[in-house]
This record gives C-alpha cells, structure tokens and sequence, in this order.
C-alpha cells in the first residue's frame, strides 16, 4: 500500500475501532432480548431522516441534517419503548414492518432526487473511507458516553436509555459506515461469540470485528472493491471461522466433565 493509502485507510480503521467499541456491548443485549432487527430498522429510520433533512433543507447545515436524523431515531425509539411494554411477544414483528416502512418511505423521497440512487448506495454502504479526523474526534466523544452508561447502568433493564442510546449509536454510524456495516457490526461480532464463556464474549467478539475491518479494508484497497460490502464480507467469514472453533471446543470441554458436571444433564 502506498502512504496514501494509508493516510486513508488509517482513519478509516480508526472509525471501525470506535463503532465496534459501541456496537459490540449493544449488540450482545440485542441478542440476548431476541430482537435482532432492531438495529438495521433504527438504521433505516435514522438514514431516512437523513434523506428528509437533506429534502428539506439541502446542505444548508449538516448540524441540521444530524438533528433530523437524531429526531426521526428517537422518536422511533419511543415508540418501539411503547410497543416493547404492552405486544411484546409481536415486538419483533413490529420492527420488521417498521423497517419496510422506512425504506419505502426513504425510496419515495429519493425518487425526487436526480442522485437519488447515488445517495441510495452511500447510505447503504457507508462513506468511511472519507472520515476526517474532527468527525473521529466528535465520534469519539459520543460513544465514550454510551460506553460509560453502558458500564454504570443496566442497559438490559432499563429500557428507555437502552433504546435512546441505541437511537443515538445508529444514527452516528450509519451516516459513517452506512446501514449494512451497521446491522453487522451489531450482530456478526456478537452472533460469533454467542457460545464462548460469558466472560469472554465480548472480548472474543471485539477481536472478530477487529480482524473484520481490518481484512475488509485491506480487500478494498488491494482488489478496488467497495469498503462497506468488503468489510461486511471479511466480517462474516471471520464469524464463521471463530464459531466454528467455538462451537468445536464445548463439545470437547464438556466430555472431559463428570457426566453430572455436563450442562443439560
């Protein structure tokens, strides 16, 4: 790779780093509720806020564009805290059916747009590589304060600052590394790990988004392949890998216990 390369590439790895710092811990508790779509729906909301803030006001301001996006996220996450309380066993229902609502919603207004399929696809596949060091700086900041709600409160229980944190990690990210990269930095690093020791999930999963991003933007800049799907791709094989290996070994720690050790015996 060439200096340039890297000038570009470095940052991006960096963006990477600090999306997997949130997305991991947020996408373990996703798993463990069992409403695994919930990210790629407040994506798609928060992308559609994008859309209309971009509508309505053009590039007026970005900070404006950020305030939809944040509005239409939290306004979602409201909702779903309603709807979480009084049909939870329909909870993931509700989410899929808010989710083709979004993306119809999102296409109606892209119609209008002469770059509307442009604009589509960096949505989709995110725009990291073009990530500046005072947005990092900013990313940064935000997620420090999700990681520290994340340590000092019981996200699990506490439904309202779950989702309203979640509002917020997802429309942050999905304007950086667009809504694909986002569901499966949430889900893949997490779905991976799922049958490693509690204690070591979240470590084990950091180090497959790690080894992800790091194979996916290597791939792109080598192969001249777009980043977002190429880190997806890399994502998924390192997941499948480590499962493998994981899902290997219980097997082989459990014939080595007393048959009243064995869990499920």
């Amino acid at each position: 790779m060439t200096v340039i390369d890297l000038q570009v590439l470095g940052p991006a790895f960096i963006a990477g780093l600090l999306v997997l710092a949130t997305h991991v811990p947020l996408g373990t508790i996703v798993l463990e509720r069992g409403i695994i779509f919930i990210d790629i729906a407040l994506a798609q909301v928060a992308a559609t806020g994008v859309v209309f803030g971009g509508l309505m006001w053009g590039e007026v301001s970005g900070w404006i564009i950020q305030a939809s996006a944040i509005v239409a996220a939290l306004a979602c996450s409201v909702m779903l805290v309603w709807t979480d309380k009084r049909f939870p066993e329909m909870q993931e229902a509700i989410i899929g059916v808010l989710y083709v609502t979004a993306a119809a919603v999102q296409l109606m207004m892209l119609s209008v747009n002469p770059a509307g399929s442009e604009y589509l696809k960096q949505l989709l596949i995110g725009q990291i590589l073009w990530v500046s060091p005072m947005q990092l700086a900013g990313i940064a900041l935000v997620y420090a304060g999700v990681l520290a709600l994340w340590h000092f409160r019981d996200l699990r229980r506490e439904r309202m600052i779950f989702y309203g944190v979640f509002a917020v990690v997802i429309t942050i990210s999905v304007q950086i590394v667009g809504v694909l990269l986002v569901f499966a930095s949430l889900i893949v690093p997490a779905l991976a790990a799922r049958a490693a020791a509690g204690r070591w999930r979240i470590l084990i999963a950091l180090n497959v988004g790690v080894a992800g991003y790091f194979l996916g933007l290597v791939a792109s800049a080598l192969f001249n392949l777009p980043t977002g799907a190429a880190i997806v791709c890399a994502l998924v094989m390192m997941a499948i890998i480590v499962g493998l290996a994981l899902s290997r070994q219980k097997p082989a720690e459990e014939a080595q216990l007393p048959p009243e050790a064995v869990p499920g015996e």
